[in-house]
């Protein structure tokens, strides 16, 4: 039981690469607020099914929805919301490719959070584990977004950067209220709070994202429906995903799971690789290695 959680953040990581690219396909039919969403609505139906699997309904007592709970799970889904809003933002920006750059320094930025405002300890291995993915992962985005000479020092410090950062700090946050919410149960049966947190979470995201679109975008429900079929699984795939993540964070420290989930990157590197027959560069196969290292570091001595 000590080591499950590096299993169930391997296959959320596997099953969110595959929703990252149904949600590259529905981008270019739907608006990023939709294609966004549809994770949501979508992914509540499985992520209630799975609830009913993992519930003894017999022990279930509405009184544990109370405000040390909810109110975890309604900040979560807002700095979630706030963190893709701000991804959205960069799209816009001239400097996206740099302003994406920071966002990958998330597991940097929860570390940080965890050790001085949520009294989780990051030992000093797992620092340098930390460091090192992280610096892959940086690596890899550079020659991504192909990152030269011709972005000065300069730009790597301007609004671009702050949104990515932003963003970053909004993903963060929501993982330790993720947590937060989670633990408020004082349960051991990890599966059930976690499930729980996920239904309310999601719901919160649902009904929040969907009435802005309904306000601001209402055309775009014709446009859902018209894609529904990549719709549900973008949604099955975000959903099963999301059971990992909230199970995973539940039960280990969320700079560990962070850290652990930038393998995600090397996922997405052997899918273009194997599906689109891409040829990595040197700097990628650099990057990957060092995210591989980190990963090993991490797994095999940090505590």
């Amino acid at each position: 039981m000590e080591h499950l959680w590096i299993a169930i953040v391997l296959v959320a990581a596997a099953l969110q690469t595959a929703r990252n690219a149904g949600q590259k396909y529905l981008g270019g039919h739907l608006s990023a607020l939709s294609a966004t969403w549809i994770r949501f609505v979508f992914g509540l139906p499985f992520a209630l099914l799975y609830l009913s699997i993992v519930t003894d309904f017999s022990s279930f007592k509405l009184d544990i929805l109370n405000q040390n709970f909810l109110l975890p799970c309604a900040l979560a889904a807002l700095c979630q919301l706030s963190g893709t809003a701000f991804l959205i933002l960069l799209f816009r920006l001239r400097n996206f490719a740099i302003g994406s750059t920071y966002v990958r320094t998330e597991v940097v930025i929860a570390a940080f959070i965890g050790t001085f405002f949520f009294d989780e300890f990051v030992s000093p291995i797992g620092w340098v584990s930390i460091f090192i993915s992280v610096s892959g992962v940086v690596i890899i985005s550079v020659v991504k977004f192909n990152i030269g000479t011709r972005n000065s020092l300069k730009n790597f410090f301007d609004v671009s950067a702050g949104i990515g950062l932003l963003s970053g700090l909004g993903f963060a946050l929501g993982s330790f209220f993720i947590r937060e919410a989670s633990l408020s149960f004082k349960d051991d049966n990890f599966l059930l709070t976690a499930a729980i947190t996920l239904v309310v979470v999601i719901s919160f995201q649902t009904i929040g994202l969907g009435f802005y679109i309904l306000i601001k975008q209402p055309g775009q429900f014709h446009a859902i429906l018209k894609f529904w079929r990549p719709c549900v699984f973008v949604g099955f795939t975000s959903a099963v995903g999301s059971i990992g993540w909230f199970t995973a964070m539940t039960i280990q420290r969320i700079a560990y799971v962070k850290a652990l989930a930038q393998i995600e990157f090397i996922f997405a590197l052997l899918l273009s690789i194997l599906l689109f027959g891409e040829k990595p560069t040197r700097q990628e196969l650099v990057g990957m290695s060092l995210v591989t290292i980190g990963i090993v570091v991490l797994v095999l001595f940090a505590k």
